[in-house]
């Protein structure tokens, strides 16, 4: 018995030698070090080694530092997945700021609101994007340093700003000792979730949520050992998951890419030897349905990451078969990206296709680097029972959860209540403990009472050979409240298919009540990435009900 001393504690105290602040930036610093000669960025005709890319992150770094930015202010990025925005991802938290990346595909209106909101003070544009960041700008309400970044595999664009970002390196030291903040706790990156409806809400992100989402990441994707990885997924996006950390942190190589297109995908993977890519099931979908010609030639495995709503069974099995390897993980702004992964068994390999690509569609078990997962009753926040049928929402804790929504205490403390991150998303809890989505609280169709999962419907519609994509939503119905209504992208060449025959289908392969009641043949609204727009579609059907 210590008699209620803590012998533990005593002349045991934290000092530099036994302990540091995590923080990503560290990865740089020894992937640079180890391998300073190893190819780090590839992008277009440029090539950039560890050594190269460390310098040009250090450098930009001493550059904003001399113009007086620091602790507690903001850089904005408006830039594709280019070289300029992964040394974003180090040369702006190493003054102590935060990352501010842009979705370049928000008006400018969005925009104008976030660098506002988020009070940037430098912004990096991308030349492709002058016009709507001088629109936004016009909309601002203080002054913003703009940086012009002349990107040579973009032809065209003009320059917005009077600093250009080469010369703005130049400035830089290239022997630039940054400091590690002090608190691993402080803001490293902002990001704005999607806004649709009222404003969008700042999440923001730490030094050691981000260091350990990023080691996640490299723990559940097997990416020791050199990984090359494609930019398939925009850095804006969660800061990429983490991946510029992770790439980073593994001495990878990043190969950069403007613009998601099928074949250039195919034609990267294959000329850089790319070992990894992620990317919503659009992209997967895209490759799947790439000509032939393009698919030719693939010679070794590439790993797939996807997340989102669960690929369809049908996408699953024909991307596997291409010879691409595919993990499927889940999560949101909030959380950094991914947390939870769908930990695979070898057992299951022997499972017949079918059933072994709904297994890989389950959303799965929390990641190494979260502390807790769990499905539960929305209010009273009691887990639901593990039996695989029971609805519930999923709850979340840990370290790789965010600080909170900047300025706005209520938003946070509402995301945060009981002591649990609330997702917002209905799962079901399977016996072995792996979860699988069912559908956004908000999106769940209550017809009769019952209550009908739209993932389960829409999984069904992708068995249909015709359907390219699909999305289902409810629409009103005067007797039964509320019934399932199907928007459809039709494959080319199955222009004849008709609404009954999706129906008939459906009714085939599901309980009746569960099939479409309504079916419409029309492009589906995507977001920037590549997540279909139910809210719109929400109005499309209201619209129809009329």
């Amino acid at each position: 018995m210590s008699g209620g001393t803590d012998i533990y504690e005593q002349h045991l105290a934290q000092n530099p030698a036994n302990y540091a602040p995590l923080t990503p930036l560290t990865f740089l610093d020894r992937t640079a070090s180890v391998y300073p000669e190893h190819t780090a960025v590839i992008h277009g005709d440029t090539r950039r080694t560890w050594a190269r890319t460390a310098e040009r992150c250090r450098r930009l770094a001493s550059a904003l530092e001399r113009r007086g930015i620091g602790k507690g202010d903001t850089v904005a990025a408006m830039l594709p997945n280019i070289p300029e925005m992964l040394e974003a991802h180090f040369g702006v938290p190493m003054t102590g700021a935060t990352l501010n990346a842009l979705n370049i595909r928000l008006d400018a209106e969005a925009i104008a609101f976030m660098l506002d909101h988020g009070e940037a003070s430098v912004i990096l544009v991308d030349r492709e994007f002058t016009p709507v960041i001088r629109d936004a700008l016009a909309q601002v309400r203080h002054d913003i340093l703009v940086v012009d970044v002349n990107d040579p595999e973009f032809d065209g664009g003009e320059a917005i700003g009077p600093l250009d970002y080469e010369a703005l390196l130049t400035e830089g030291d290239p022997d630039y000792r940054y400091t590690p903040p002090a608190d691993e706790w402080n803001a490293i990156a902002l990001n704005y979730t999607s806004g649709t409806t009222g404003n969008p809400k700042g999440v923001v992100y730490h030094h050691r949520g981000a260091y350990l989402n990023a080691v996640g990441n490299t723990m559940v994707w097997d990416m020791a050992g050199h990984p090359v990885y494609l930019w398939t997924l925009p850095m804006f996006h969660c800061n990429g998951w983490c991946f510029p950390w992770t790439v980073t942190a593994c001495a990878g190589t990043h190969v950069c890419l403007r613009r998601v297109e099928p074949v250039r995908i195919l034609e990267l993977i294959k000329a850089h030897g790319v070992t990894h890519l992620c990317g919503a099931p659009i992209v997967l979908n895209g490759l799947l349905n790439a000509p032939d010609e393009a698919k030719q030639g693939m010679e070794h495995e590439v790993k797939i990451m996807t997340a989102a709503a669960a690929p369809p069974a049908q996408v699953i099995a024909g991307i596997e078969a291409m010879g691409f390897r595919l993990t499927h993980v889940y999560g949101l702004t909030e959380v950094y990206g991914p947390v939870t992964v769908c930990a695979w068994h070898e057992e299951w390999d022997e499972l017949p296709v079918e059933q072994r690509a709904r297994v890989k569609a389950r959303q799965g078990v929390r990641y190494h680097t979260l502390e807790g997962v769990m499905v539960a009753d929305s209010e009273t926040l009691e887990p639901v029972p593990q039996d695989g049928e029971t609805m519930g929402e999923i709850f979340m804790r840990g370290n790789t959860v965010m600080k909170g929504y900047l300025k706005n205490p209520e938003a946070t403390d509402k995301a945060f209540s009981g002591g649990w991150y609330h997702t917002g998303d209905l799962a079901v809890w399977h016996p072995d403990g792996y979860v699988e989505i069912k559908d956004r609280l908000k999106d769940v169709i209550i017809s009769g009472g019952e209550n009908i999962s739209t993932i389960e419907v829409e999984d069904v519609l992708y068995r249909h050979p015709a359907v390219l994509e699909c999305a289902v939503v409810a629409r009103p119905d005067d007797k039964w409240g509320e019934t399932p209504c199907a928007f459809v992208t039709l494959h080319a060449g199955h222009e004849d298919t008709t609404a009954e025959d999706i129906i008939a289908f459906c009714r085939d392969n599901m309980a009746h009540f569960k099939a479409p009641k309504t079916v419409v043949f029309e492009e589906l609204p995507k977001t920037s990435t590549g997540k279909i727009q139910k809210f719109a579609l929400r109005d499309r059907a209201r619209e129809l009900a009329d």
